[in-house]
């Protein structure tokens, strides 16, 4: 087992203006974290309503109608949610994790679809990309590659050193994180919860073009959670994750990157990366032309039933365009 040295990475250059098409997705985000939020403010409206009108001596007119109020508004509030309907590539199914799904997004982003692996396969974008979000989390261990014929397994120690980090909600301070690349498209991070639980992200990058790709974000986990609070934590977890990776994704785009020459660095931290460049670096060109159409098949429910499947499925699917 080695220890990553702890370098201070590179000061990198100033940001240019977000495109138009970052912007919308940035607002498209947001947008969709208030939807979030207030599924649980419509709720609790609900449900104190409908207590005032149970308890009530008598069934006083005003009390049905504030009742029938806070249900439309909350139904209202379930069926007209931003962005569309999800759609998924079938072809990209095949790796999936062995876990229930539990949510999944799709956006399209304004940045070469390298960006996006470069980015996916360095260890070191979760102590300085996401900091704050993962509560200053340090990587301090990692194994060696276990390479496979499409791409690798890589294991490595994650450390939580505040006592108050939200993640200890559902996991250890110290625990070992697998990161595989599963294709040329698709990278999984699985973490081990309590209980021998698992929570597994199955991120699938689709090239559409040279200047930008989808980004896929399927959430497994078998956590005994109450489904729609696990589902509503991390569609929200996804979603502050991306807008910290944006101005990240931007540069690195803006540097115009030569990825067989960084597949030559020899940091433990990037061993998976220097395993993408060997197997696919020579012909990324080729790669670059996979445009599949991620809005052409409908997602396999995660319910059955018909009201959850229509009314719910944006807290369910957590489609985010």
């Amino acid at each position: 087992m080695n220890r990553p040295d702890s370098a201070a990475p590179q000061a990198l250059a100033p940001l240019a203006q977000p495109c138009e098409l970052e912007r919308s997705l940035v607002a498209t985000i947001l947008l969709n974290a208030l939807w979030l939020v207030g599924i649980p403010a419509c709720l609790f409206g609900l449900l104190d309503r409908g207590a005032v009108l149970v308890t009530g001596d008598s069934m006083v007119v005003t009390d049905v109608s504030y009742f029938l109020i806070a249900s439309l508004l909350f139904a209202s509030w379930l069926c007209f949610r931003p962005g569309g309907r999800l759609r998924s590539p079938s072809r990209l199914a095949e790796s999936a994790p062995e876990l229930p799904l539990v949510a999944s997004q799709i956006h399209r982003l304004p940045f070469p679809y390298t960006s996006q692996i470069y980015h996916l396969l360095n260890l070191k974008h979760l102590e300085h990309i996401h900091s704050f979000s993962l509560g200053n989390l340090r990587v301090v261990e990692v194994s060696h590659l276990t390479p496979t014929q499409s791409g690798g397994r890589l294991r490595f120690k994650t450390q939580l050193d505040s006592p108050f980090n939200v993640l200890r909600l559902w996991r250890r301070a110290s625990v070992d994180v697998d990161l595989v690349l599963h294709t040329p498209y698709q990278v999984e991070l699985t973490i081990p919860a309590y209980a021998n639980k698992k929570i597994a992200v199955l991120f699938s990058v689709l090239p559409q073009g040279d200047r930008e790709h989808y980004l896929q974000i399927q959430m497994h986990s078998n956590l005994g959670w109450p489904p729609m609070v696990l589902r509503g934590i991390l569609l929200l977890a996804a979603s502050f994750t991306l807008l910290e990776d944006l101005p990240y994704l931007r540069q690195l785009s803006e540097r115009n990157l030569a990825i067989a020459g960084l597949g030559q660095s020899s940091h433990q931290s990037m061993q998976l990366f220097q395993r993408y460049v060997d197997l696919y670096g020579s012909r990324l060109d080729q790669l670059a032309e996979f445009a599949l159409p991620p809005f052409d098949l409908p997602v396999r429910p995660v319910t059955r039933s018909w009201w959850c499947s229509e009314l719910l499925q944006p807290l369910i699917l957590g489609s985010i365009q």
